[in-house]
Order: structure tokens, then C-alpha cells, then sequence
């Protein structure tokens, strides 16, 4: 993917828990030489403890009100740089509002059998972010997944299927839509 011109804003990837937010944005991170940052991460560290804990110590509601207070640190920041968000950064219009007018978001999609599947194999994941109504986060799938697809479509600039491809080919998919799009002038 050399040659790719730098994006002018932050690219905000959006998606389910499994959709490749992480890697895929490694990836395009070392393809546009923006530098990566993963939302998560941080909130982590500012609150200096894990999100299952603050999920105990605060509920969801805590969660999302520290996730929200992120956000709005690195768009303030106006330096553009690959961003994961939070599988539910979507859920609140301010956070879709801020994501849209501070960058480019892109909703990495995948079927919900390909995201159970990723989430089988990966037990940091599955470790990292608890369980949104108190069964296991394989259960939930379907059941989060289709009340969130309406939000990850709204909040989206493009879409981008991972569910079948590797990380290298959906981030230059990625680059090359949102080349698309902005050639647009959308």
C-alpha cells in the first residue's frame, strides 16, 4: 500500500467486539503512518484500573461517561491518528455526533457467527469486556449485535465487511473507500 496519501482527519473505526478494531487499525495505522490509539487502552489507564473493574466499581453508565470523556480528549486534541473505539462508543448521539464532525468513521462489520467465532479463540477479549446483560458475551451476540447495527450504520461514513478477509486486505479496502469517499467530496 505505498503511496497512500495521509487521510486529513482521524479515522475512527467502529464495530462489534471481534470485528477487528484493533488489528486493523495497527495496520492501517502503520499504512498512512498515523500514529494508533485504541479508546479502550485509555480509559483504562486514566481510570488506572481494568473495564471489567470499572464495569463492577461503576456500572455501564460509569463506563460510558469515562468512555465519552476520552473521546472527547483525542478529538480535542486535533491530531489526526487511527482510533479503535469501544464496540458500544455508538450508543450515545454526542459520542456519533463528535466521532462524525472530528473524523472519518468506518464500521468494521462481520457476521455474527464470524464475531462468535473470533471471540471463542480470543480469552482477552472475552476477559477485557464483561458481559452487557449478565450471560456469557458469545450469548449476547446476536442479540447486541442487532440492536447496535442501526447505530454503526448511522454513525458511519463507509462500511467495510472483515468478516472474510485478512487485516492487510480489509484495511486497504478501508483506504481505498474512504479515497473513494473523499474524492467525493462527501
Amino acid at each position: 500500500m505505498a503511496g497512500v496519501a495521509r487521510p486529513l482527519r482521524t479515522i475512527y473505526l467502529v464495530g462489534y467486539r471481534g470485528a477487528g478494531k484493533t488489528t486493523i487499525g495497527r495496520r492501517l495505522s502503520r499504512e498512512t503512518g498515523l500514529e494508533f490509539r485504541d479508546l479502550d487502552d485509555a480509559v483504562e489507564d486514566r481510570a488506572g484500573m481494568s473495564i471489567s473493574d470499572i464495569f463492577t466499581t461503576e456500572g455501564e453508565a460509569g463506563f460510558r461517561a469515562r468512555e465519552a470523556l476520552e473521546l472527547e480528549a483525542f478529538a480535542g486534541e486535533g491530531r489526526p491518528a487511527v482510533v479503535a473505539t469501544g464496540g458500544g462508543i455508538v450508543l450515545s448521539e454526542g459520542n456519533v455526533k463528535l466521532l462524525r464532525s472530528s473524523g472519518h468513521v468506518v464500521w468494521l462489520r462481520a457476521p455474527a457467527e464470524v464475531l462468535r467465532g473470533r471471540l471463542a479463540k480470543d480469552s482477552t477479549t472475552a476477559a477485557r469486556r464483561p458481559s452487557l446483560s449478565g450471560s456469557s458475551a458469545l450469548e449476547e451476540v446476536d442479540r447486541v449485535l442487532e440492536a447496535r447495527e442501526p447505530l454503526y450504520r448511522a454513525a458511519a461514513h463507509i462500511e467495510v465487511d472483515t468478516g472474510s478477509s485478512d487485516p492487510d486486505e480489509a484495511a486497504r479496502r478501508i483506504l481505498a473507500e474512504l479515497g473513494a469517499w473523499m474524492a467525493k467530496g462527501s
